[in-house]
């Protein structure tokens, strides 16, 4: 059984996706970031950045003692070794699909989040963060694009590196970027979005968040407020 706390962000999306492909057991823990729940002792002791998502395996292949895991592309590597599947079989398979999952978690995450932020949550309208994020997301794009020009899949095969970019991809209007600029892109993504487990994921996403209004001015303060001192 692997514990996951989980929230439905993209981030979250990403182990959600690969837990339905592999069909590992899996027993989903809420954890609202808009509440601070992120905070809580027992959840820093397994993702002292306090940030989720983090699981805890319960029946590790090697030893007896639980494994746990942060960051969700090292989780997506370890549940890759774990079972076998979509983390690549040879030495340059496996680099093709880590080199690419680095982009997304040092790139593709990190930028289209500061697009998420100065565009739809910072009380403040910056046109230069605002369109300097959505600079940044449509060159990742083209990136994205190219990439796929020749290939199904970022790696080849379907793969923890396809898992990590689309639900960075789900929100393309919000960020202001449209698909049909990216047709690479937007094949890959409907690719995706029809596999079962990719439906299943986020049907399980829509379950934990249904009704919630749009982020409060608390919520907020919760989110992008955070010192050393919390």
């Amino acid at each position: 059984m692997i514990d996951l706390h989980y929230w439905p962000t993209p981030n979250g999306h990403k182990i959600t996706m690969m837990l339905e492909e592999t069909g590992l057991d899996y027993a989903v823990h809420a954890v609202d970031i808009g509440k601070g729940e992120q905070f809580a002792p027992d959840f820093l002791k397994i993702a002292p950045n306090n940030r989720m998502p983090a699981i805890v395996d319960h029946a590790p292949a090697v030893g007896d003692a639980p494994i746990a895991v942060f960051e969700s592309g090292a989780i997506l590597q370890y549940l890759a070794g774990k079972t076998g599947r979509f983390g690549g079989d040879a030495l340059r398979e496996r680099t093709e699909i880590n080199q690419w999952l680095m982009w997304q978690m040092g790139g593709l995450g990190p930028m289209l989040g500061q697009n998420h932020h100065f565009n739809i949550y910072a009380p403040e309208k910056i046109p230069y963060a605002m369109e300097r994020y959505v600079k940044e997301t449509n060159r990742l794009y083209g990136v994205l694009d190219r990439r796929l020009a020749d290939r199904a899949f970022v790696a080849g095969d379907y793969s923890i590196a396809d898992m990590a970019a689309y639900p960075w991809i789900v929100p393309h209007e919000a960020q202001g970027q449209k698909l049909s600029d990216f047709p690479n892109v937007k094949r890959w993504f409907e690719a995706i979005a029809e596999r079962p487990a990719t439906v299943a994921a986020y049907a399980k996403g829509q379950a934990i968040s249904d009704g919630r209004t749009p982020m409060t001015d608390e919520q907020k303060k919760v989110l992008f407020g955070q010192t050393a001192a919390r």
